[in-house]
């Protein structure tokens, strides 16, 4: 079985490109954080090779940009060719069967006009208005509810 599932951040705005049949297809990184942190305490970041065709791949360039958070649903294919001085050189990508986008538009333009703010995460929701405070298990505690991540490993 050869099916990946991956969560994480676009490391450029997708451009959408063509097929010499006229198929469309785009190609991006997309960067995962690591379960575990190495010896510095540090969480390391992997930068994974995502293809995505057709509509889909109209859509992620229609609606997504740098930074935008999206789980992707797919396989692995790895390929090989042969370089401009004749060496061989070997790929690995996701070819996507699904990509979900993870936050709303907004929220993306409003993390990339904010510079100097930090990365936010899927769990960071301060400046999000559209939160739906009637459902918040934790709209009536009264202070801020911090989680640790080690507590998720």
């Amino acid at each position: 079985m050869n099916r990946v599932m991956l969560i994480g951040r676009l490391t450029t705005k997708p451009e959408l490109r063509y097929t010499g049949s006229n198929l469309p297809y785009t190609r991006f990184s997309l960067a995962v954080n690591r379960n575990f942190s190495n010896a510095q305490g540090q969480r390391e970041t992997d930068f994974i090779n995502i293809v995505v065709w057709r509509k889909q791949a109209e859509n992620v360039c229609q609606y997504l940009d740098k930074g935008s958070l999206v789980s992707v649903e797919g396989r692995i294919q790895t390929g090989s060719y042969d370089d401009k001085d004749g060496n061989k050189r070997y790929t690995t990508d996701v070819v996507a069967d699904s990509v979900q986008f993870l936050e709303s538009k907004a929220q993306s333009q409003s993390r990339n006009q904010t510079v100097d703010s930090p990365e936010p995460t899927p769990y960071d929701y301060q400046d999000d208005k559209t939160m739906d405070t009637e459902n918040d298990p934790f709209a009536d505690f009264g202070d801020n509810v911090s989680i640790d991540d080690n507590f998720l490993d």
